[in-house]
């Protein structure tokens, strides 16, 4: 791909649509004007209709500097900007106190709970069972010659691999994957099922709540391994967890360990479908596997924004933040900064360095980083054995979000060898 058409140097920040869900789910990223911005105004106020203004942070030196602040750059005030179409200037979000909305010193002792699951030595034992599913998954869909590559392929492989940490049973992943897709798309019609935005991500939250306090009662009675029975036995200063921020740890581990790697699975195939040299290297020299991975997270960003709130009075590139401002961290701008990435726009799997900043960087770096990459490397590994053809079949429909980059459907025509003849 190569870098997006410049925009006139007359453009004001907030004529640039970059915070508008609608706009995400016609256009994709709007990187065309995260450009615009990194080149002229990096550090941009922005007021928009229906949401609070804040700052537009575009750069990967800007992002990575206030990041690396937790005190000086809250969490907790505003997680995310939100344009709010019901003209009433509230929050969507439902109320949770997850490990996303905490700051320190809390964040790191709720952190502390599961992070030993989730370093690179604690997921490396899941990587037979990852393999498996995947298999399975890629078996389902061999000599169909067409499906939907995210409802068949790549929606499947995270949502069995979190359910299984979490002890839930087979007969319940759907039920699981329906609350995340009406958490994340609460405000496309698709998963709306005629409610408001609000009442869709209240329906959803209220029932991974309630299932998840069954489950939490059985665990406290009969304990287990699974991240379940860890979350409901734990402690936080000496004393059990409160009720609302363990069932708020639970909703964030569905929903995060699903979403984004489904994600970052259909982008990174439709760049490669997109690139088919890459592909044919990938292909051709497995070596590549773990250099692809992070192309592929760079590439696709599934993660949007984030929004932190100073503290205090202070200063990025010489603009001004007074205290109670908020800053929005566009993660996809900064993973195609030209100050740090050699030709942003060219997807290369062999790219070296690969500093990008998909799962966050500082204080909140992505607990389920190794996971995802662990994922990833597992799907990209035998889609590369097995897939010799995948091209689109239809429209690729995104989803309506300003927060995830999601892809709800992408329709391709494959041919994909049976397991044995991968093997062979």
């Amino acid at each position: 791909m190569s870098t997006p058409q410049e925009l006139s140097p007359e453009l004001s920040p907030e004529s640039l649509n970059i915070i508008g869900p609608e706009h995400y789910a016609k256009n994709g990223y709007p990187h065309r004007e995260w450009a615009w911005l990194r080149k002229h105004k990096p550090v941009s106020w922005c007021e928009y209709p229906n949401t609070d203004p804040f700052w537009a942070i575009t750069k990967h030196a800007d992002l990575v500097q206030i990041s690396k602040q937790p005190r000086l750059f809250l969490n907790g005030p505003r997680l995310l900007v939100f344009v709010n179409e019901s003209g009433m200037e509230q929050s969507p979000t439902p109320p949770f106190r997850h490990l996303l909305d905490m700051d320190p010193p809390v964040h790191g002792e709720y952190r502390a709970i599961v992070s030993r699951h989730f370093t690179r030595r604690g997921v490396r034992p899941l990587q037979p069972e990852i393999e498996r599913i995947t298999r399975k998954v890629l078996d389902d869909v061999t000599g169909r010659g067409e499906c939907d590559f995210v409802t068949d392929v790549s929606s499947r492989i995270p949502l069995a691999v979190i359910a299984e940490l979490l002890g839930v049973p087979h007969q319940d992943w759907d039920q699981l994957f329906k609350w995340t897709n009406e958490t994340i798309g609460s405000g496309d019609p698709e998963f709306q099922q005629g409610a408001s935005a609000q009442e869709t991500m209240d329906r959803s939250r209220l029932g991974l709540f309630q299932y998840f306090t069954e489950m939490v009662a059985e665990r406290m009675k009969h304990p287990t391994r699974d991240i379940t029975s860890i979350v409901a036995n734990a402690k936080i200063s000496g004393e059990p967890m409160p009720q609302f921020e363990m069932l708020s740890y639970y909703f964030l581990l569905v929903v995060a360990g699903n979403e984004t790697t489904r994600n970052a699975t259909t982008g990174g195939l439709l760049a490669f479908i997109e690139s088919p040299g890459e592909w044919q290297k990938l292909k051709k020299n497995p070596a590549l596997i773990d250099s692809a991975v992070e192309e592929i997270v760079r590439w696709t960003s599934p993660v949007i924004q984030f929004a932190r709130t100073a503290t205090e009075d202070t200063e990025i590139r010489g603009q001004k933040i007074k205290a109670g401002e908020s800053v929005c961290l566009f993660y996809p701008s900064a993973n195609r900064d030209e100050e740090v990435f050699e030709e942003p726009f060219k997807f290369d799997i062999a790219r070296d360095p690969n500093p990008h900043v998909a799962f966050g960087i500082g204080e909140h770096f992505c607990l389920g980083a190794n996971l995802a990459r662990l994922e990833l490397k597992v799907i990209f590994q035998q889609l590369a054995e097995r897939l010799e053809y995948a091209e689109l079949a239809g429209a690729v429909e995104r989803l309506r979000s300003s927060f995830v980059g999601g892809i709800k459907h992408m329709p391709i025509r494959m041919t994909i060898k049976a397991a044995a003849a991968a093997a062979a």
